[in-house]
């Protein structure tokens, strides 16, 4: 059957007159295409048994040569669809023999007492997957999964050749070793970019982009000596904000074409950000370093993954995705090395407590000896006040703004806190705590908002029920929030709109709406500027939160204004999805196994410093606060 020992295994498995036409690799998985249909149709029991000698993920699909042309598949499956399932879409993954059913309510296709999926494999003999269609319309994501399918050969190639690297030969030497090297992120909020290394590869954990630094501390340190972009085997993305992946269109501009591997959610938010990254730019008359061309690479080479499925992503490595509770479909990430000579935690971005949006990051593991852990609020005055407390704060101030005629910008990222806060608005406008007020959405947030809507597994469960069993109620899609989609509607907005409140991108006031609306509403002192997120050293926002009132701003890179600050400026301390200092220690408690070694990253340089020491006086155990460019031997 091939070059690879464990297609001869699979080969002694299968029957006579199996009619394999091909066999080939999606990353560790294996995929075999047969002209057999009775086989296609009915090898349940097979895959079965070979899975279970093999340990390896197994597939049977139909070859191309027995597939119902496509125009006819799709007429037929059309058909078969429920008007209550609300069909959006149908894709067809014409290489790999598969039709992407998009629906609004898949349950009705899923579900079925009919066996609609049942009767499409064996009238069409196509392989029917069904995905849920976003809430809200989104020409992005839209485009997102167009350029996956209609890259159908591209990426059929690709992940073979990512599993013909797994699966080539290795074994481990008896100078066996593991080392990280940080190219961002140490003792720094931004660029996070990890290098992790083995006698047989080189895997890059993140690699983010400083949003508050200056054009030589923006990207990670690329030039470090043991980074080579010819050697990187893959890169696993954590999540999708801008520190953490911000730099990965340069990586494929600089040659890189292997895996990205993260969760859909990482997937298709980070690649509205990037985009929205260099829309942004174009308008300030600022050219980010990376274009359209190579987002569009980044996303033909991702490889999706739900959360804690195992998988090899090179001969040596083996990797798990938790839910770190952070944003949508953050992830923690585990990493089996040597087949067990070690295994690694990197915490990314994590919240370790309940969310209106998540399940608090996972604490439970099989073995963990090395834990890379973030610390942006890790140092022993970052005390969180109670939840109820801060939503009652928040909710405070915006009705004290409102009563006096004023106006509430709130400058969020993309994703995270801009959807909590819509949950907190919604649910208090819903139990009449506060009166009903416009709420109008800027920048991205709308598209990263449908993003939520598509991939509700990854919520927690209180709001997955809303939104599959009570749809009339789904937060996300309430008429009590409104788009603003142009520099007309904002003008209208900020000119003859009323007390209102106003979600705009970027949390950090480092470009974006959030920025206009700060120039054309700072002067009057009814109105006022609510903080929830991270405020990066060097951003505006981090000088707007020291007091400063008069600000130098650049307005399309070119004129430099002097806005004199008279609105009220409010930080709030606890609606956000990183984890407080108590929370930090309590998840290294509560972590099993204990782990042997700590590496605090992600924070400024005291606060990295300020973990490192307490955790290793609380709990006995190895900790190190590595610096940019520092290389750490782990094993």
């Amino acid at each position: 059957m091939g070059k690879f020992p464990i297609f001869d295994k699979i080969e002694e498995e299968l029957p006579d007159d199996a009619g394999i036409v091909d066999t080939c690799f999606e990353g560790a998985n294996i995929i075999l295409y047969t002209k057999n249909e009775k086989l296609f149709l009915h090898s349940q029991d097979l895959i079965k048994s070979i899975v279970d000698k093999i340990k390896k993920r197994v597939e049977i699909r139909p070859d191309q040569s027995i597939l119902m042309p496509v125009s006819e598949a799709e007429i037929f499956i059309k058909s078969k669809i429920p008007a209550e399932a609300e069909l959006f879409d149908i894709w067809f993954d014409e290489k790999r023999s598969i039709v992407i059913i998009e629906a609004k309510k898949p349950g009705y296709i899923i579900n079925s007492q009919r066996g609609i999926l049942k009767e499409i494999r064996e009238k069409t003999y196509w392989v029917p997957k069904v995905i849920r269609a976003p809430g809200i319309k989104s020409d992005v994501i839209r485009t997102i999964r167009n350029t996956l399918y209609k890259n159908s050969e591209y990426r059929r190639k690709l992940l073979n050749s990512i599993g013909e690297k797994i699966y080539s030969p290795w074994e481990r030497k008896p100078n066996y070793w593991v080392r990280l090297s940080f190219l961002g992120g140490g003792r720094q909020v931004g660029r996070s970019c990890i290098l992790l290394q083995t006698p047989e590869s080189n895997i890059l954990l993140d690699c983010g982009m400083n949003v508050a630094g200056t054009s030589d501390f923006m990207y990670p340190h690329f030039e470090a000596p043991e980074f080579n972009i010819n050697d990187i085997d893959a890169v696993i993305l954590s999540h999708s904000h801008l520190d953490h992946c911000g730099a990965i269109p340069l990586l494929f501009k600089y040659g890189y074409s292997g895996p990205v591997y993260c969760t859909k959610p990482s997937r298709d938010v980070s690649t509205l950000i990037l985009l929205d990254a260099i829309d942004i730019s174009f308008k300030d008359n600022f050219k980010t370093a990376f274009s359209n061309n190579d987002v569009k690479e980044m996303i033909k080479n991702t490889i999706c993954l739900d959360y804690d499925v195992v998988t090899d992503i090179t001969p040596d490595v083996r990797m798990t995705l938790h839910n770190s509770g952070h944003i949508l479909g953050s992830a923690m990430v585990h990493l089996n090395i040597g087949n067990g000579f070690h295994n690694v935690l990197y915490t990314g971005d994590m919240k370790f407590a309940k969310t209106k949006l998540l399940n608090p990051a996972v604490s439970k593991f099989q073995r963990v000896e090395t834990v890379v852990i973030e610390s942006t609020y890790g140092a022993s005055e970052d005390i969180f006040p109670e939840k109820k407390d801060v939503e009652q704060e928040l909710l405070d101030s915006i009705i004290k703004t409102i009563e006096r005629g004023g106006k509430v910008i709130i400058p969020v990222l993309g994703t995270g806190r801009a959807q909590e806060i819509l949950l907190i608005l919604d649910d208090a406008i819903k139990k009449k705590k506060i009166p009903e007020f416009p709420i109008f959405l800027d920048g991205m947030l709308w598209n990263i908002t449908a993003v939520y809507t598509a991939y509700p597994s990854f919520l927690n469960k209180t709001l997955r029920d809303k939104i599959f069993k009570e749809e009339e109620e789904d937060p996300f899609t309430s008429s009590k929030f409104k788009r603003v989609g142009s520099q007309q509607e904002r003008m209208k907005l900020v000119e003859e709109e009323g007390p209102c409140v106003i979600l705009a991108t970027s949390g950090m006031l480092t470009g974006g709406p959030s920025v206009f609306y700060l120039e054309k509403l700072c002067d009057n002192p009814k109105n006022s500027l609510i903080f929830v997120s991270y405020q990066a050293e060097g951003s505006l926002g981090r000088k707007l939160q020291r007091g400063e009132t008069q600000i130098l701003i650049s307005s399309n890179g070119v004129k430099t204004e002097n806005m004199k600050i008279n609105l009220e400026v409010i930080t709030l301390y606890g609606i956000t999805g990183h984890s407080g200092r108590n929370e930090l220690m309590d998840f290294i408690q509560k972590m099993k196994p204990m782990p042997r070694r700590v590496i605090i990253n992600h924070g400024e340089a005291s606060k990295c410093l300020d973990l490192a020491s307490a955790i290793h006086k609380t709990f006995r155990i190895e900790t190190i606060a590595p610096k940019n460019l520092d290389a750490v031997r782990i094993r």
